[in-house]
């Protein structure tokens, strides 16, 4: 009697070698879609972080002066000086940040297909992906900082600077400040992410039942990094009075340990100056160059990652 082989044709070699081929090439084919997805947000967030600074630098520089100077009022006579540092610290900061929150989002997305990620957890993707970059660039930070409140000349370039702080600070003082910046970001980087990306959910959905084509404008990104950005850095303020502080002490001829502490240095610019002029002193520039500053970023990163894609 003939026997007939009726064991299924998937468990035969030939079968099993095309299987694991096909997984071999799937896992290849999303290694390179995420390698490519990374690609995409470091271009856009150094376009974002080189356009925005450009547009901010003589604000930011003017605030600086308002948080580090007590009860003097200063003209600015250059506005400009410092942008090529803001470029420096733009293609370095933006980058990881922005690339790191999307990577972020993609780890915590519920679907993995889609990338689709829990409302509530874009605050906490904006939060590591800042401190994360926020640590790794922080000695360019300060550099700008200390630049904008010293005479024009008194440093040559951004390496004097640096070689400056070490000789007569030592390596660690390029991290002046740091703690207050780190505990300062969580808020703002937090906020600023999950107000833009909650906004942005606002604008598609209010488009798609009014009958509109686009998901979301480039007017409404705009405005949506406009509110992100100006309610994280009100939500953050008084840390960032800290931590400029902190940096410029020894520049401004301050005794640093007047300043050495978070809560030490609240608590001394509480009692000189108070709330209003003292924990949120140039706040005002907030309400100009926050927006300003984060519409223009937002904007740039999504208008610069669509034409990559």
């Amino acid at each position: 009697m003939l026997s007939v082989n009726k064991s299924n044709p998937s468990s035969s070699p030939e079968a099993s070698s095309v299987e694991e081929g096909t997984s071999t090439t799937t896992t290849t084919t999303n290694h390179n879609k995420v390698q490519m997805e990374m690609v995409k947000s470091s271009v856009s967030g150094a376009c974002a972080g080189a356009t925005a600074k450009t547009f901010i630098a003589p604000l930011d520089r003017t605030k600086i002066y308002f948080q580090t100077h007590p009860s003097r009022n200063y003209r600015i006579k250059v506005c400009g000086r410092g942008i090529l540092l803001r470029w420096h610290e733009s293609f370095h900061m933006h980058p990881f940040s922005l690339c790191l929150t999307s990577s972020i989002k993609s780890f915590l997305a519920s679907d993995k297909k889609n990338h689709t990620v829990p409302h509530h957890y874009h605050f906490l993707a904006g939060s590591c992906a800042g401190v994360t970059a926020q640590s790794l660039t922080y000695p360019l930070d300060r550099a700008r900082a200390v630049m904008a409140v010293t005479k024009v000349g008194e440093y040559k370039n951004l390496l004097d600077v640096f070689k400056r702080i070490i000789n007569e600070e030592g390596v660690f003082a390029l991290y002046r400040g740091f703690s207050p910046t780190i505990l300062g970001i969580i808020p703002y980087a937090g906020t600023s992410f999950f107000i833009f990306e909650s906004l942005k959910k606002y604008w598609k959905n209010n488009n798609k039942e009014m009958g509109f084509k686009s998901d979301v404008t480039p007017l409404q990104r705009l405005f949506s990094g406009a509110i992100a950005g100006l309610l994280g850095q009100t939500a953050s303020y008084p840390l960032d009075i800290v931590r400029r502080r902190m940096q410029t002490a020894k520049q401004m001829g301050i005794q640093c340990n007047k300043y050495s502490s978070i809560t030490g240095t609240l608590y001394h610019v509480f009692k000189k100056e108070g709330v209003r002029r003292g924990w949120f002193k140039g706040v005002s520039m907030n309400f100009i160059k926050g927006p300003i500053a984060t519409g223009i970023s937002f904007s740039t990163y999504d208008f610069v990652k669509k034409l990559l894609t």
